[in-house]
């Protein structure tokens, strides 16, 4: 099952991340979370990986919208958005939301996952160029 999105973007992995959080920023998402997952994982166990760092995406208005019609929906929130490197090549990925909100079964939430999702999909297209 697909259940997230995908760009490479140029640039050094820190400008990305940078340009990553402005694009996400332009439409109404804030970021609420950043993990560094390479620096933890070498911290606490010593595991050497390539630079991978987790964006949790949150956009208040549909987040509200949502947690209306399904209050658990907070386990599933806020949306992950992905920065890694991976064989010289810098990528950006983002949850489906439609995958994301689809097991919960709710099809209330069909809409709002419809717009986030359309949404998530325009950061990676603006990152492209």
């Amino acid at each position: 099952m697909k259940y997230g999105h995908e760009t490479v973007v140029e640039g050094k992995f820190e400008e990305v991340i940078d340009r990553t959080k402005a694009a996400l920023a332009e439409r109404g998402f804030g970021v609420l979370t950043e993990i560094d997952v390479a620096a933890t994982l070498k911290k606490k166990i010593g595991a050497e990986m390539e630079p991978y760092v987790i964006l949790g995406a949150c956009n208040p208005t549909f987040a509200h919208e949502a947690l209306q019609r399904e209050p658990d929906l907070g386990l599933l929130l806020p949306c992950n958005v992905v920065v890694m490197q991976k064989a010289g090549k810098t990528y950006v990925k983002a949850i489906d939301a439609g995958a994301m909100l689809g097991v919960t079964g709710n099809t209330e939430l069909v809409g709002v996952a419809g717009e986030v999702d359309a949404l998530l999909k325009e950061t990676l297209n603006a990152l492209k160029g």
